[in-house]
């Protein structure tokens, strides 16, 4: 039996995202699709997961150059990640910077459930 291909649209609703998204993503080259007899692109069901991994990485706020460095390792290929000296220089501080970014967002959400914890007098957990 073939694989089931989606159509645009289709792939749009199953990942939350847009067509017009998903074509950015395309001329990207993060994504690929196959061109049906009438002309309409059609995706394999693998694409959804890498559609999810994408804009994993666009929010919290990689680059797509980043991205393209980053989603084979999302992918499940760790091998096909960074492969040069300079490859892997660049991808690290890419990674030192989210760590940036991550640690001020920490500090921001302490910041708010101190402020919380004081003007309630109850302890209050972060949901995940």
């Amino acid at each position: 039996m073939a694989e089931r291909r989606m159509r645009i649209g289709e792939l749009a609703e199953a990942t939350g995202t847009t067509p017009r998204a998903l074509r950015h993503y395309e001329q990207a080259g993060l994504i690929t699709s196959a061109r049906a007899a009438n002309g309409y692109r059609l995706y394999d069901a693998g694409t959804a997961v890498r559609v999810r991994n994408v804009r994993r990485l666009l929010d919290v706020g990689l680059t797509l150059d980043d991205v393209r460095v980053f989603l084979p390792c999302l992918d499940g290929d760790v091998t096909a990640g960074p492969a040069s000296e300079e490859a892997l220089r660049v991808a690290a501080g890419r990674l030192a910077v989210l760590d940036e970014r991550i640690a001020a967002q920490v500090a921001v959400r302490d910041r708010l459930a101190a402020a919380l914890r004081q003007a309630t007098g109850a302890h209050v957990r972060p949901v995940a």
